[in-house]
């Protein structure tokens, strides 16, 4: 077994090639060696060889028939681990045991909680170990990378799917992936149903609930937004939805858009809330004939429309105090 000091010497070598490596966009093995000049040739090109493998790398067309290969990265190298990579390769490909503790998605998970680990981590310490060439840590990125912006699709895979995107999914790791996205599923449902339910049975009720509910539209977003809130027939919010991003204006947030997430959620009325960027709550003219609008739609299905609602930086109002 490799003594620490040997394991640090290497992870030096590995790092000197991949900051070269990741220097460049493209390059051939000739000009990483130039600038690992205290490597030999033959790790430069094993370390290459091992990039190209994981499809991290790939050769492009070189001119002329003696020219030698090109390589170039298939993925953005800025989003490239290097440490993370080295780790792995230090420790056969299946844990990170070699990795620096505050690295290890478990050490990290016991010392600042669960919620402060990424996708990638939680996943890894859910498939436990990996694969030869493949760690239960580089495993998780890639899946991580391909459920980006839509992670709520991961419950709807197949073993033999999820085996396409890494190797290291094996039948165990698969089994936990999906008890704990159910086991997470399940809390967040009794943590919802353990809370006492308010209502939006006021003016006051409605601006404060959008207050709280609705703080990032108010502070952050950059463009309108038209979201609702449906409601049951106690007036306790149902689900909040995004209708529309845009200018708001009578001729694009259709009624139809509207009311079917009302129908979908069997709601019996609905709360309208949009922002104003400009951080002044005041209603405009489009505003009110939004509103009419809708409620005038409202009134021929059924469904009321309780109040609307406008957030922004200054202060949060109600259409309703301005009727």
């Amino acid at each position: 077994m490799a003594s620490s000091k040997d394991l640090e010497a290497k992870r030096d070598r590995l790092r000197q090639v991949l900051n070269a490596v990741v220097s460049r966009e493209e390059f051939d093995r000739h000009e990483i060696m130039s600038l690992c000049q205290e490597n030999k040739s033959i790790f430069v090109s094993n370390v290459l060889k091992q990039l190209s493998a994981e499809h991290l790398l790939g050769i492009v067309k070189s001119d002329g028939p003696r020219a030698a290969p090109r390589f170039a990265w298939i993925i953005d190298r800025n989003q490239f681990d290097a440490e993370q990579w080295i780790a792995e390769r230090l420790n056969g490909g299946n844990q990170v045991q070699q990795a620096p503790k505050e690295e290890r998605p478990r050490e990290r998970l016991l010392e600042h909680g669960a919620a402060a680990l990424k996708n990638g981590e939680l996943l890894a310490i859910l498939i436990r170990s990996g694969l030869r060439g493949e760690s239960a840590v580089q495993a998780g990125q890639r899946l991580s990378k391909h459920f980006e912006h839509r992670l709520h699709e991961l419950p709807d895979y197949a073993p033999s799917e999820l085996k396409k995107i890494s190797k290291a999914v094996s039948e165990v790791a698969f089994c936990q992936i999906m008890a704990g996205v159910e086991l997470g599923r399940r809390v967040a449902e009794a943590c919802a149903e353990s809370r006492p339910k308010e209502r939006i049975n006021s003016t006051k009720a409605a601006i404060a609930y959008c207050a709280r509910h609705f703080a990032r539209l108010a502070h952050d977003a950059r463009q309108e937004e038209f979201h609702i809130v449906t409601l049951d027939t106690k007036l306790q919010p149902i689900q909040s939805h995004r209708i529309t991003v845009g200018t708001l204006d009578a001729s694009l947030v259709h009624p139809r858009e509207v009311f079917k997430a009302a129908i979908r959620d069997s709601a019996s009325s609905i709360l309208l809330v949009h922002n104003h960027p400009s951080g002044d709550p005041t209603p405009s003219r489009q505003d009110h004939e939004v509103t009419d609008r809708l409620k005038s739609a409202g009134e021929l299905l059924g469904i009321r429309v309780i109040d609307h609602v406008i957030v922004a930086s200054e202060e949060t109002v109600s259409l309703a105090e301005y009727a």
